[in-house]
C-alpha cells in the first residue's frame, strides 16, 4: 500500500499544498493508501444550511438536487456545498482498513461507524442515490468513502437507531460546546432553538444553568413556540424574526427583565443572522455561532459597528467526547429521544 498523510495531503489535486478541507477538488479513487479506512456507504446527513441551499436552488424539486449532490461529489470528489462550504456526516461499514492502521486503532471489518469529521474533506464516490429525504437532509446512497488516520469516528450504539443516531450526531457539536461554555446563574438565548441542534443545545444549556439561570428559545411563529413550550426545555420563549436584529433584542428584553443575555448561541441554517445573535448580549458576554451559514466579515464588523465587546467564537464540530455527551442526552430525555425518534426515524 501507498503511504499517506496523517492529514489527508496526499488526496489534494488543487491547489498544490493545501489541506483536504479548503482544497478545491481530491481524489476520491477509492484504493486505500496504509493509514486510511474505506467505508462502505448507506446514508449521508447533508449539513443543514447546505441543505437548505441545495433545495432552494433546486426550488424544492429533489431530482434537481440529486443532480447537484452527484456534480458536486464528481467535480470536488467530495461533498462540499460550493455556495455554504460545509459538507455533512456519514454513516456505514468498515470495508478496509490499511496496513499501517491495522491494530493501532479500535476498529475491525464489519464495524459500523458514523464519521465525525465533515463531508467537506472526506473522499467519497458515489455510486447511486438511492433516494432524499429533504424534510430531515438525508440522503440514502450507494457508495464509498475514505477516513484519513486524523478522522474522528464514533462505532453506532447498540441502543439507539442508526438514523436516529446519525441525526443526533450530526450536530454533536453543539450541545458539547454549550456544556463547556454555559455556566450556572447564566441568561441563554438560543436562537433556532426548535431545530435538531436548537432542541439539543437548549436541553444542554438548561442542565448547566441551574435554578439561578434562564434559557430563553427563540421561535419563528406560534405553532413552533408551542412545540417548544411542551418539551419544558426553556424557560421562557420568544417569537422573532431573525433576519431583524431589532427584534430579536426587543423580545428578549421583554422576557428578561430588560436586561441583556450572556450568552446567545445559534442554531439557524440560514444567512445574515449574524447582528440578531450579537445585538441582544451583554458586553463581555459571548456569541456562540453554531450555523454554518455565519459570515465572519458580518459577525466582525456588525459586532463593531454597534460597539458590543462580546466573545464571538465559531462553532467546532469537535470537541472532546462530543459523541457520548450528545447520545448520553438522548439517553437522558425521553421528550427529545421522542421528538428525534418520529421525525428521523424512517
Amino acid at each position: 500500500m501507498k503511504k499517506g498523510s496523517k492529514y489527508g495531503t496526499h488526496r489534494v489535486i488543487e491547489p498544490e499544498g493545501a489541506l483536504p478541507q479548503p482544497a478545491t477538488k481530491i481524489s476520491n479513487d477509492m484504493d486505500i493508501y496504509d493509514n486510511e479506512i474505506l467505508i462502505d456507504v448507506n446514508y449521508l446527513n447533508i449539513d443543514s444550511a447546505s441543505f437548505t441551499q441545495l433545495k432552494e436552488e433546486a426550488h424544492d424539486d429533489m431530482e434537481k438536487v440529486k443532480k447537484k449532490i452527484l456534480n458536486i461529489v464528481n467535480e470536488k470528489g467530495k461533498m462540499q456545498n460550493p455556495v455554504t462550504g460545509s459538507g455533512g456526516m456519514l454513516i456505514g461499514k468498515v470495508e478496509q482498513i490499511g496496513e499501517a492502521l491495522a491494530g493501532r486503532i479500535d476498529l475491525k471489518v464489519g464495524d459500523k461507524i458514523a464519521s465525525l469529521v465533515s463531508l467537506s474533506l472526506t473522499p467519497l464516490r458515489i455510486e447511486k442515490i438511492i433516494n432524499i429525504q429533504p424534510n430531515i437532509d438525508r440522503v440514502e446512497i450507494k457508495g464509498k468513502a475514505i477516513l484519513f488516520e486524523s478522522g474522528i469516528y464514533t462505532r453506532l450504539p447498540e441502543d439507539i437507531e442508526e438514523t436516529l443516531t446519525l441525526a443526533a450526531l450530526d450536530v454533536a457539536g453543539a450541545p458539547a460546546q454549550v456544556k463547556k461554555l454555559v455556566k450556572e446563574g447564566d441568561t441563554v438565548l438560543i436562537l433556532g432553538a426548535t431545530g435538531k441542534s436548537g432542541l439539543m443545545c437548549s436541553y444542554m444549556a438548561k442542565k448547566m444553568v441551574g435554578k439561578k439561570g434562564k434559557v430563553i428559545g427563540q421561535a419563528r411563529n406560534e405553532s413552533r413556540a408551542e412545540f417548544l413550550r411542551n418539551t419544558n426545555f426553556c424557560h421562557e420563549i420568544i417569537i422573532g424574526d431573525v433576519l431583524k436584529p431589532i427584534n430579536i433584542l426587543e423580545e428578549t428584553l421583554n422576557v428578561n427583565n430588560n436586561r441583556e443575555v450572556d450568552i446567545s448561541i445559534n442554531c439557524l441554517s440560514i444567512p445574515n443572522t449574524e447582528m440578531a445573535s450579537i445585538l441582544p448580549v451583554r458586553d463581555g458576554g459571548v456569541v456562540y455561532f453554531f450555523s454554518m451559514a455565519t459570515s465572519f466579515t458580518r459577525a466582525a464588523l456588525g459586532a463593531e459597528g454597534v460597539g458590543k465587546d462580546v466573545t464571538m467564537i465559531i462553532g467546532n464540530g469537535y470537541t472532546k467526547n462530543h459523541d457520548q455527551t450528545t447520545l448520553e442526552i438522548l439517553r437522558e430525555s425521553s421528550i427529545l429521544r421522542k421528538i428525534f425518534e418520529q421525525k428521523y426515524i424512517k
